[in-house]
């Protein structure tokens, strides 16, 4: 009889929030696009299969401390059904043997490790006085981004634009901005432009950008979807993964665009920053290897707070 396997720790949403440190997943997640770009890192493009009106997604990713799947269904009619279009559960094994150690609730990582990742772009790539941020959405990652920005930027203003005005309303309420009826008005003037909608059609446009501006295009992870226009896309194009972004994102594919370098190759030092002045896209794929890490950070932490009780 082979040995039993000790049962994966189960952490819903409220554990993981509680769990997950901003300032050490900044940390790790920089160290992870760095071992990303250097190879140090096991990753294959993520599988999809369309489910009726939905896709799921399977993303795996393997590292010295951590080896994780992730699943992500996309159903765009679900807020209609008052659930949330983007689901997601993670599952985190030991790299060494296979164990599984945890089922993660997926939503609040991929909200923290998606804002953190854009924050480190910009801290990258942006002048270091941008405080002029634009968030084309209205979500949790709006929510997000506003948080992470703040921490790598000196942020005395954020616009809000979203389809829906309430929700932009609401947003801007909780994260201390102002709202923009029109996207381009959100965006005029802005040092930092974030994309973060389920857009499948461009929403923002080249023409609106302030010279030096940097983009963090989060949406559009299909081949077929875009949130920004051709003219966007013509500037110094960053990407979290060089294959995945000109394999799957429709803004890369459509336009024709390259990628200049990989973020992880940039903070590495083994390719320069753009020109000083350019004005710079960041398309963010959502790497695999991102919530990976971040699972782990949450396990750790959850194993720490063990030991402490065990103390007491």
């Amino acid at each position: 009889m082979s040995d039993s396997v000790p049962a994966a720790s189960l952490f819903d949403d409220a554990a993981v929030r509680g769990l997950l440190d901003p300032d050490k997943l900044l940390f790790a997640l920089r160290q992870a696009l760095i071992d990303l770009a250097l190879g140090r890192v096991t990753q294959p493009l993520r599988s999809t299969m369309a489910v009726g009106e939905g896709v799921l997604f399977l993303k795996p990713a393997c590292t010295d401390t951590a080896l994780a799947v992730k699943l992500i269904t996309l159903f765009p009619g679900n807020p209609s059904r008052h659930l949330p279009t983007l689901m997601s559960t993670i599952v985190l094994m030991e790299p060494s043997t296979g164990r599984p150690l945890a089922v993660l609730n997926g939503e609040w990582i991929t909200a923290m490790r998606t804002a953190a990742v854009s924050a480190l772009a910009v801290a990258t790539l942006s002048d270091p006085a941008a405080c002029v941020v634009a968030l084309l959405g209205s979500g949790v990652l709006a929510r997000t981004h506003a948080a992470f920005l703040r921490k790598v930027r000196p942020v005395q203003d954020i616009r809000v634009w979203s389809p829906t005005k309430a929700h932009a309303q609401r947003c801007a309420d909780d994260i201390g901005g102002t709202t923009c009826a029109e996207p381009a008005d959100a965006v005029e003037g802005a040092d930092i432009v974030c994309t973060l909608t389920n857009a499948t059609t461009p929403i923002l446009r080249g023409a609106w950008l302030k010279p030096g501006a940097v983009v963090a295009a989060v949406g559009a992870p299909r081949p077929q979807w875009r949130e920004l226009d051709d003219e966007v896309m013509r500037h110094v194009l960053v990407a979290d993964s060089r294959e995945a972004a000109e394999t799957e994102s429709g803004d890369v594919i459509l336009s024709g665009a390259k990628a200049y370098a990989e973020l992880g190759e940039i903070l590495a030092g083994v390719k320069p920053l753009p020109p000083s002045g350019s004005t710079v896209v960041f398309k963010s794929m959502g790497m695999a290897v991102e919530d990976a890490v971040a699972a782990r950070l949450v396990y750790e932490a959850f194993l720490a707070q063990r030991r402490k009780d065990e103390v007491r």
